[in-house]
């Protein structure tokens, strides 16, 4: 599947420390749970040589990592940098759930993983106490649209039905979305403590409305649309919680492509794709070059300073006083 870009990788909403650069380089859909790791400051296994990410400020990592993954469209126009992906396999964020768990067990942290379409959910550490009320089956989801607090009474629903399954489905997922940010906010001191935190949702409602209506018709073009509304909106919520302090991700895609396919390369093809670089770009760093950077530099700097007290110590140095090597020479002159 090399070269198929079949989705697409936008980052909404980041903070300083995580630098996201400019351009439409293809991003591999089985590394993105190491961009997501990578963000967060934790170690992976292969070196990601994808320049889309570069190396910032380590001493302030982000305190949550949400993303969202979108069934059903390519692309969505929303608000943010995006980068097509290449290869867009199925994935997890179960080996940054796993890091985050073994690394702050202790401080509990808040890890959330949910798909409502397939009543799957995973909350691990004080998730369990701020989730407690977040509907997670069908059932649950299609009663919270239908109370009073619900999104019904705010969303424009345009060509979308209150009657229709497949539109409810797509409805409650937003309800989701609105109720997350909602619990959270209710418990504000989550989002100010040491641990980080990871959201992981995938929503497939409007997946189901283009296989029901069809991607060419009034409901699916008024459900992308009421999506990226709500996506940015609860991008804005859970960024303004952290303090500014979170990153917020979608993946886009139209279908996952069969992960029992593998990616061969023969000696041949590795001796001819050797290309001369048009752009003169500068060489990928990888994710260790800030360290290196920074034992270098600190130890170049202690030596000088070393160099420099020794110096003007001997500088300054009495030879009759301060060397013992000329004190014993003093007293044997003497007794001479």
């Amino acid at each position: 599947f090399s070269g198929v870009c079949g989705g697409e990788f936008s980052v909404l909403r980041s903070p300083q420390s995580v630098v996201f650069r400019d351009g439409s380089w293809p991003i591999p859909g089985e590394r993105i749970p190491d961009v997501a790791a990578l963000t967060m400051g934790f170690s992976v296994e292969e070196d990601l040589p994808w320049p889309g990410l570069a190396v910032g400020d380590l001493f302030h990592r982000p305190q949550a990592t949400v993303l969202v993954t979108v069934k059903g469209v390519d692309k969505l126009p929303v608000k943010g940098l995006s980068y097509p992906i290449e290869n867009a396999v199925p994935f997890s964020l179960d080996s940054v759930a796993n890091a985050i768990h073994t690394l702050f067990s202790e401080e509990t942290p808040v890890v959330l993983q949910l798909a409502p379409s397939e009543e799957r959910v995973y909350m691990v550490g004080k998730a369990n106490a701020v989730f407690e009320d977040l509907s997670v089956t069908l059932r649950q989801l299609r009663n919270r649209l239908f109370q009073d607090s619900s999104i019904l009474s705010s969303l424009p629903l345009s060509s979308l039905s209150r009657n229709n399954e497949v539109d409810l489905l797509f409805l409650s997922e937003l309800q989701v979305l609105h109720d997350i940010a909602s619990l959270l906010s209710r418990h504000k001191h989550l989002a100010k403590d040491h641990s980080p935190d990871l959201y992981s949702l995938e929503l497939s409602g409007l997946e189901e409305i283009g296989k029901r209506y069809g991607e060419d018709s009034q409901q699916f073009k008024d459900a992308s649309q009421i999506l990226v509304d709500s996506l940015q909106k609860f991008a804005d919520e859970m960024f303004n919680l952290y303090g500014g302090n979170a990153v917020v991700e979608v993946v886009a895609v139209k279908e996952f492509n069969s992960p029992l396919s593998r990616k061969t390369r023969s000696i041949l093809q590795a001796s001819q794709s050797t290309k001369e670089n048009p752009y003169n770009l500068a060489y990928p760093y990888n994710y260790d070059y800030s360290v290196i950077f920074n034992i270098v530099l600190w130890m170049m700097i202690g030596l000088a300073l070393a160099v420099i007290v020794i110096s003007y110590n001997l500088w300054n140095m009495d030879p009759g006083y301060d060397s013992i090597i000329y004190r014993m020479t003093n007293q044997k002159i003497r007794m001479d």
